[in-house]
């Protein structure tokens, strides 16, 4: 059986490298846009539920937390989060103490950033590119911007992850003008476990009374 000639050899490699470089290039981008089109969705469902039920946040907070809860739990991974931020002491909890953390931690960022958007009046979220992280193709990062009616705006990096369960992408970390969110919050868990003394409970019990002003 006749060889090709070692240059024929040679070019048939570096063209093959060339195709499977531009194929996983392609499939990138791709990921990319999808990453970027279920971001813009979910952004553009939640500004027009915010709007439906902006009276509500004072009137009817149970109702409120419900609409931001349905709006946000298809994309965020609200029990990865809490997780992160219970820490190394989450070894230490029971299973309904990290359940109770979870609703707890859920409900202070719907009341923390729920009600900034509330009281902001009229806002506009711009979802702008998305990149998938050339080092770990399972992990990805959304730049957005925020821009308020007085004429200030905040960019906003949303950390996000492929759940292999799932197979789609789904938020673990928000960082806001500059701010970790995700560390901001841990260390603040760390705080409070040191004051009640390893109480978790106390811990839990603290964080849902501040939550709720009492």
């Amino acid at each position: 059986m006749k060889q090709l000639p070692p240059l024929f050899v040679g070019l048939f490699r570096g063209l093959l490298l060339l195709f499977l470089i531009a194929g996983s290039q392609l499939s990138i981008a791709n990921e990319e846009e999808d990453i970027l089109l279920q971001v813009k969705e979910n952004t553009n469902q939640l500004i027009k539920r915010l709007e439906e039920e902006r009276g509500t946040f004072h009137a009817n907070p149970d109702k409120f937390y419900t609409t931001m809860d349905e709006s946000l739990s298809n994309i965020v991974d609200f029990r990865r989060i809490a997780a992160r931020v219970m820490g190394k002491y989450r070894k230490q909890a029971t299973d309904s103490q990290k359940d109770q953390f979870v609703e707890t931690f859920k409900k202070s960022l719907f009341n923390a950033y729920g009600k900034t958007l509330v009281d902001s009046g009229d806002f506009n979220i711009s979802v702008q590119k998305a990149n998938i992280n050339p080092n770990r193709s399972n992990k990805a990062s959304v730049d957005l911007e925020i821009s308020t009616s007085s004429g200030s705006s905040y960019p906003i990096i949303y950390n996000m992850y492929k759940n292999s369960n799932q197979n789609k992408w789904l938020l673990e970390n928000v960082i806001v003008n500059g701010v970790n969110v995700g560390l901001a919050f841990r260390d603040r868990f760390q705080q409070e476990y040191e004051q009640q003394r390893g109480d978790l409970d106390k811990v839990i019990g603290q964080w849902s009374a501040e939550l709720t002003g009492s």
